[in-house]
């Protein structure tokens, strides 16, 4: 009894120490490390790192850009058994504990004082530690950061709703590959929704957040399956799930695959410059990881029918310069079995539509290939029909009589699907580009800026400075109609020499055709493309009046020559400021700027930027400019003529921009740079480019609202054709980048022309034909078709034309009193 007594004293005064120094020691955490602790606050308004997202104007995805792939979910978006799945791998007592498991964290207390502290031990982290560790704190491995970790997630239980919590911890966690939260993790290794998943899927994503780098499906498939199974065991023993679904889902084998994002429209050179634009505004870290969307102007019907419509215009270009051969050659016999070559074949990728194929066999009737993903496919002698071996640029050898003549064993060539079957073709030597806006607005609504953007990034539509060649020649009818010309004009097409101070030399244009057609009116010149004409005009009008004339289409002034070469389209422009200056003509002469983004919103959904846009106001008052109402006399009663107004340099018609206010952008009214009347005669001239000129191939879409030109600049280098109809205006460009020729007979019409065709068949396919008014202002008279002069009704012969109602020719006078005369002796 007395020995025990000293012991009880003993363990007393023990305990009282204890107890002091535990008083003393969270008096130290308390003074030195609660001060210190974030406040948890942010955690309700908390901005998770999302990618850049662009959309097509129909909210289909275009591209995702950011180092972190996450989709953000609501817990209400995560199913029950997934949700499950995470609490029996993770923390099964999380709805009951306060923050802080202590059973768990009593056994890492113990498993840390075994190791005397020389490593880190498992166990004692609740989902709620998680989250405080991921949100605040860092990963070093310290009993103060511990410390700070448990306060803090005592302070986000008292502040946060279990619900809350989880949502955070499901969203935040790194769970592999780029994938952060558990909706990218599902889109990643199983291309689907949450909603979607089987249990086993949900068990193996559960099982991602131990080791998400070593462990996850693909990496680390064997441990991956055997963490799986462990949570479905774990879910079965806490009653989550029942014995069947057990059983189906631990039988369930490893369906884990990287899926890239799912980009549903395929609009590369839009996307890039919308993520420019975004980096530009937000810089680089802020854009890719601030969660913005950009909605783009693109259509995506309109973006993929320009996109097939490239990839056939090349194809077709590329056959009729015949088969240039292989693009590599494989050792067969070094290859043991189709694995390897598959192997070989994945290392190449497509280039567009045309997937890479090895000949493994070929005799005199066909040839066998196999594709990267091991398809068999044959190819007869009749689909190598066109592959007569390319012997110089406007050469071809004779055509193959065998398919073995074609292709051999080993050869590594291109196949393309075509109508359901796989036809040989190669990667073309040209490249295009296309665009199309909205006439009235300006919009993009389609743009393509080569072939394939993996190959070249090189943007073809906005970056790339070509001659444009006839397509140019409107501009120059423009300007004439609007100094006194007509359409009835009559100008000499006959060879001239001129000193082009743009050249530096003398320059003796010719016409295409190399032949000369004499005293011909412009509506014939526009419609055949008579060069001499064109020069004829430029230097009867003055190249500055010309140049200031044209400038007004959006056109750099410092970029049009300054020399009568300027009349053939010897400017380097851009495919999309061709197509902007071309809506001038197709919305009845106002000036649209080319738009290709909508919005920009955050994460939230707000508006952070949208463009100040132009669009065309038919019915908004027109107020005389300045410079006319200061012609009218003071004394005198001002009327509005009924004759057409002309706009002539620095005379536009620029409506007052209307008062900033709150709330969206308000359209404002475009500027109208030339009248009505001369943007309808132009389109006249235009249409009849389309029924009787180079542009008949486009009499295929039976419509009758169509205008366009073609053009082709010299040794064949550059192919174009732009023009409008249904209120869309598209350009297409062919060439090759390093501006060798594309050979004989490749002129516009056969190879810029089909490319729109095939475009505007689909563009167009729901819209009515829009067939211009005629503008107040306009009149027609009958005319002499040799003359252009005005003519009596009964004359044999005598045509319809158009004119501005205050510049009709003169009357011809009658056989006798000189009617040979020419109405204009520039020729």
């Amino acid at each position: 009894m007395v020995r025990i007594k000293p012991l009880i004293v003993f363990s007393i005064r023990l305990f009282f120490l204890m107890f002091a120094l535990a008083a003393i020691g969270a008096a130290a955490i308390w003074l030195t490390i609660v001060p210190t602790l974030p406040s948890v606050e942010t955690l309700r308004d908390v901005r998770l790192q999302v990618p850049l997202r662009i959309y097509s104007a129909d909210e289909q995805l275009m591209l995702e850009v950011g180092e972190q792939r996450r989709i953000p979910v609501t817990i209400d978006q995560v199913p029950d058994q997934l949700r499950l799945a995470f609490l029996a791998a993770e923390d099964d007592r999380f709805y009951r504990h306060p923050g802080i498991d202590w059973r768990g964290t009593l056994r890492g207390v113990w498993l840390y004082s075994r190791s005397m502290g020389r490593g880190r031990v498992p166990g004692g982290s609740t989902i709620t530690q998680q989250v405080a560790r991921r949100f605040f704190l860092t990963t070093e491995y310290s009993i103060t950061r511990k410390l700070r970790e448990i306060l803090l997630a005592v302070k986000i239980e008292q502040e946060l709703s279990k619900d809350a919590i989880l949502e955070l911890y499901l969203n935040k966690e790194f769970l592999g590959h780029r994938a952060y939260g558990i909706g990218a993790a599902a889109q990643v290794y199983y291309g689907k929704t949450l909603d979607e998943l089987s249990l086993a899927e949900m068990a193996m994503i559960a099982a991602l957040p131990k080791a998400p780098s070593r462990d996850n499906p693909i990496s680390g498939p064997r441990q991956a399956m055997i963490r799986r199974n462990w949570v479905l065991d774990r879910m079965l023993r806490l009653g989550y799930i029942d014995a069947s679904e057990h059983a189906l889902a631990r039988a369930e084998p490893n369906n884990a695959r990287l899926h890239a994002p799912v980009r549903q429209l395929n609009a590369d050179w839009v996307a890039e410059m919308a993520r420019q634009e975004a980096v530009d505004r937000l810089g680089a870290s802020e854009a890719y990881g601030g969660g913005y969307r950009i909605f783009t102007t693109v259509d995506s019907r309109l973006q993929r029918a320009a996109d097939q419509a490239v990839r056939n215009g090349l194809q077709s270009y590329d056959r009729r310069h015949g088969w240039r051969g292989p693009e590599q050659r494989f050792e067969l016999d070094e290859m043991s079995d189709l694995a390897e070559i598959e192997s070989r074949l994945n290392q190449i990728r497509p280039v567009a539509d045309l997937m890479p194929a090895v000949v493994v066999e070929s005799d005199e009737a066909q040839a066998r290939l196999i594709l990267r993903n091991g398809m068999d496919v044959v190819l007869d002698l009749p689909s190598l029909a066109w592959a007569r071996p390319r012997l110089a640029l406007d050469s071809l050898g004779p055509r193959p009589t065998r398919a073995d003549e074609v292709l051999a064993p080993g050869d590594l060539v291109r196949l393309r699907r075509v109508d359901d079957e796989w036809r040989l073709a190669q990667v073309p030597t040209a490249e295009a580009a296309l665009v199309a806006l909205d006439a009235d607005t300006g919009a993009i609504l389609a743009l393509v800026g080569g072939l394939d953007f993996g190959r070249s990034q090189f943007n073809r539509v906005t970056q790339s400075r070509r001659q444009p060649g006839s397509a140019f020649k409107p501009f120059v009818y423009a300007a004439a109609l609007d100094n006194g010309f007509t359409a009835a004009s009559v100008v000499n097409d006959a060879p001239v020499v001129v000193d082009d101070p743009s050249m530096e030399r003398v320059w003796r244009p010719t016409n295409f055709s190399r032949r000369f057609h004499g005293p011909t009116r412009l509506r014939e010149a526009m419609v055949h493309s008579r060069n001499l004409v064109s020069v004829r005009l430029l230097m009867s009008m003055g190249l500055d009046y010309a140049r200031d004339y044209i400038a007004e289409f959006g056109f750099d002034r410092a970029d049009l020559p300054a020399g009568p070469s300027m009349a053939l389209g010897s400017a380097s422009l851009t495919p999309l400021s061709m197509t902007a200056a071309y809506a001038v003509f197709a919305n009845g002469g106002f000036a649209v700027e080319p738009q290709f983004i909508h919005r920009l919103v955050d994460g939230d959904g707000r508006i952070i930027f949208e463009p100040n846009w132009r669009k065309v106001c038919r019915d908004c008052p027109e107020p005389l400019p300045e410079a006319i109402n200061a012609e009218a006399p003071a004394d005198t009663e001002t009327t509005v003529a009924s004759t057409p107004r002309r706009i002539t340099p620095g005379q536009r018609n620029v409506p007052e921009a209307p008062e900033r206010l709150m709330g969206p952008v308000v359209p404002e009214a475009a500027e109208q740079v030339i009248s009505a009347q001369t943007a309808w005669l132009i389109s006249s001239m235009l249409a009849d480019v389309i029924t009787s000129g180079t542009g008949r191939r486009a009499l295929d879409l039976n419509r009758r609202d169509l205008a366009g030109k073609t053009g082709t600049t010299n040794d064949l280098r550059d192919t174009w054709f732009a023009g409008y109809g249904g209120g869309i205006v598209a350009t297409v460009w062919l060439g090759m980048d390093d501006n060798q020729s594309l050979g004989r007979n490749e002129q516009g019409g056969r190879t810029a022309l089909p490319l729109w065709v095939d475009f505007m068949a689909e563009a167009l396919r729901d819209r009515p034909e829009q067939m211009p008014a005629v503008p107040v202002g306009l009149a027609q008279a009958l005319i002499n078709p040799d003359t252009g002069m005005r003519v009596r009704p009964g004359l044999s012969g005598a045509i319809q034309e158009w004119f501005h109602a205050d510049n009709l020719p003169p009357l011809e006078a009658s056989s006798d009193n000189g009617s040979d005369s020419d109405p204009f002796d520039i020729f």
